[in-house]
């Protein structure tokens, strides 16, 4: 199969003008008029379409009335369906902080969807694990009683257990054994600050003990203040750590998006954080670790105000960044080769070069979804 005459973002993410052969599933090759064979299927995409890389959704708890927390195939199957449609081609179920039982068999259904792929769905490519190792104070909308110390042993069970699907696990490094934590989880997987009261010294320490990630920027952690520059100036600070941005509008003021874009760089990634509510009707309650949410005018909130994950998807966020002033091609990469980096997965997923996944996503000139490959 050729996708010819195409606008493209290449694997610099410069837009160019050529043609893409997928073979079995993956790209074969790139590059203008490539020679094809007369059974070869084509698909001419001249004219204002441009095609991008499939989209990679490192943190989303669920969507389309499902929650990675439901713990069961069923659950991944309707969430993986509906992100394929919504660009998403690769994604990492979330977990809450939740109980024991309930993380281990989360674990269980994940390897099963990845261990036997559905058809017509999102790629599960691992796991990210949000609690239960986080400090009670910037707690959010996880559920405090399943709040635990970090516990290196614990999480090693769980992704031992698992079959060592676990690509992120979050912590607060200034609660009790947390850079011990720290030292032994990253030699696993990518370890991210979160949920943290941590300030701008215990952060600069969990990054020497080798956290390189911080979840939900901005969010439920010390800002940035010019004397007390907290956990969000650390992360500008360290070129070794990478920030993810929620770009509804809401978690973060589309100026501070701009500004972080700026300052971060190939450092900041695009996620969704959605939960079930993602996708049904407004005004609904919905359970997010055991806590009610409902969502009104976009947001999804508990009965206190709080800010309970989101209901948008990296496509809507793209869209979104590009009307607040940051550059297409930094947004795509920002939903596309980034996540997959950060979960070292970029040698297989996240950009369109040859020997990589064919996961491709064609949009309009209105930056509508016209056609998803996977």
């Amino acid at each position: 199969m050729l996708l010819i005459h195409a606008k493209y973002l290449d694997e610099d993410f410069r837009l160019v003008q050529g043609d893409i052969e997928i073979e079995d599933g993956k790209i074969l090759r790139v590059g203008k008029d490539l020679p094809r064979k007369e059974e070869d299927l084509a698909v001419d995409c001249a004219g204002s379409y441009t095609v991008v890389p499939g989209f990679v959704d490192v943190h989303i708890h669920g969507c389309a009335g499902a929650d990675t927390c439901d713990a069961t195939r069923e659950a991944l199957e309707a969430m993986a369906a509906f992100l394929l449609a919504h660009g998403v081609t690769s994604f990492c179920p979330t977990t809450m902080t939740t109980s024991r039982e309930t993380i281990q068999a989360a674990l269980l259904a994940a390897k099963d969807m990845m261990d036997h792929p559905m058809e017509g769905g999102a790629r599960v490519v691992g796991v990210n694990m949000e609690g239960p190792f986080i400090a009670k104070e910037r707690k959010g909308a996880q559920k405090e009683e399943d709040i635990l110390p970090p516990d290196f042993p614990l999480f090693q069970r769980f992704y031992e257990e698992s079959g060592g699907i676990v690509r992120l696990v979050d912590v607060a490094p200034e609660q009790p054994g947390g850079l011990d934590f720290v030292e032994k989880a990253s030699q696993l997987c990518t370890v991210s600050i979160a949920h943290t009261t941590a300030d701008y010294d215990q952060a600069k320490a969990a990054f020497d003990k080798g956290v390189t990630h911080a979840t939900h920027l901005f969010n439920a952690m010390s800002g940035l203040h010019h004397r007390k520059p907290g956990v969000v100036g650390a992360v500008f600070d360290d070129s070794r750590v990478r920030g993810e941005l929620i770009c509804d509008g809401f978690h973060i003021h589309p100026a501070v998006l701009r500004a972080a874009f700026r300052l971060l760089g190939d450092r900041a990634l695009i996620v969704s954080d959605s939960m079930r509510a993602n996708g049904m009707p407004e005004g609904e309650a919905f359970d997010l670790g055991g806590q009610m949410v409902t969502v009104h005018q976009g947001k999804a909130l508990l009965p206190d105000g709080t800010i309970a994950g989101s209901v948008t998807n990296l496509h809507q966020e793209i869209k979104n960044l590009v009307s607040f002033g940051v550059p297409f091609e930094q947004a795509v990469k920002a939903a596309t080769l980034l996540p997959a980096r950060a979960i070292g997965l970029d040698g297989e997923i996240g950009s369109i070069a040859p020997g990589k996944r064919a996961d491709l996503v064609v949009l309009d000139e209105n930056l509508d979804i016209a056609a998803v490959y996977h």
